[in-house]
């Protein structure tokens, strides 16, 4: 086993534009808004780019090798995860994403819930995470009124900030923000607002999912100084564990026969050395860890998130153990 790159799968929004030129020199024409870097997905398939299993689809990987690649924990028909860099020219629709009940219910599709990391983000760029101040029924009001901007949380945002977005809290990325995107493998959407541009709108449905009680803020995770880098415990539900690392040197670490890691770039350039060679990765990329790679080693000044499946109880004991020293 080695580590796994796919080619960058590439999405024309209304709302995207070019700025993925800053990092990347393979988009094709148009209004560039999403990059599906790690998808097995009916809406986007990725294709293995590098070494033995190159040109096999996610899917016919997943078909040949099974537990080699995903572990031995993780179950089910379909690829768990969906890792996206979006960026925005403009405001993405005011939406919300259903939990799995409701989800496969109505859509024959999972729930969604997410989680974002800021990449890169304009003087004066925002998002919206979150209700405020308003009920289920004043918020119907507003949106029938076209008075909403009132009741939506907006937050100005900087590289490095966190946001954990729980399927049921109403969210958009506006203009001027790249992000890195953690989320479950669905591609369910309910658009709650979208100033108007022409588009399909989910009301009812959106209304049957908010969860007013959610609010969405900066994570301040739990930060580990290692020799070489530190590590950052950002978070931690069912769905996937997020850790952030800052590589000042390198980092040694093992797979895990029971789950596959997910490393994706956000800043600076490495490498990942195993057995029997080396990948190498810059900003933007994300590089898929089998669950029998064994040993490897990455190198380089840079940050990675690592996003994974966690048995939850064995990181929330490892995060005791590092506190407890």
């Amino acid at each position: 086993m080695y580590p796994i790159v796919f080619e960058n799968l590439y999405y024309d929004r209304i709302w995207g534009g070019r700025e993925l030129e800053a990092f990347r020199d393979n988009l094709p024409e148009g209004n560039i808004g999403e990059s599906w870097d790690i998808a097995c997905h009916p809406n986007g398939m990725g294709v293995v780019k590098n070494g033995e299993f190159k040109g096999l689809t996610f899917e016919e990987l997943i078909k040949q090798r099974g537990a080699e690649i995903l572990g031995s924990e993780i179950k089910g028909d379909r690829f768990p995860l969906l890792i996206k860099i979006i960026t925005a020219n403009d405001k993405l629709s005011v939406q919300v994403h259903p939990g799995d009940e409701y989800a496969l219910k109505n859509e024959g599709d999972l729930g969604k819930t997410e989680a974002w990391y800021v990449i890169d983000a304009k003087e004066g760029a925002s998002l919206v995470v979150g209700t405020k101040d308003c009920t289920k029924e004043e918020f119907e009001k507003a949106l029938n009124s076209g008075d909403l901007e009132k009741y939506l949380n907006r937050v100005y945002v900087k590289p490095g900030d966190f946001y954990f977005v729980k399927s049921g809290l109403v969210h958009a990325i506006e203009e001027g923000v790249t992000i890195a995107e953690i989320q479950q493998n669905s591609d369910t959407t309910y658009r709650v607002y979208d100033y108007n541009r022409g588009r399909e709108i989910h009301v009812q449905k959106a209304l049957d999912v908010i969860d007013f009680s959610l609010s969405g803020k900066n994570a301040k995770g739990i930060k580990i100084q290692e020799d070489g880098y530190l590590k950052e415990y950002l978070s931690l539900c069912p769905y996937f564990s997020i850790e952030k690392y800052v590589l000042q040197t390198e980092v040694t670490e093992s797979s895990d026969k029971e789950r596959f890691y997910i490393f994706t770039c956000t800043e600076g350039s490495g490498e990942i050395k195993y057995t029997d060679g080396t990948v190498k990765y810059s900003k933007g990329d994300s590089v898929f860890i089998p669950a029998t790679l064994g040993e490897y080693k990455i190198i380089g000044k840079s940050t990675l998130l690592k996003s994974y499946v966690p048995n939850e109880a064995k990181v929330e004991e490892e995060i005791l153990n590092n506190i407890r020293g």
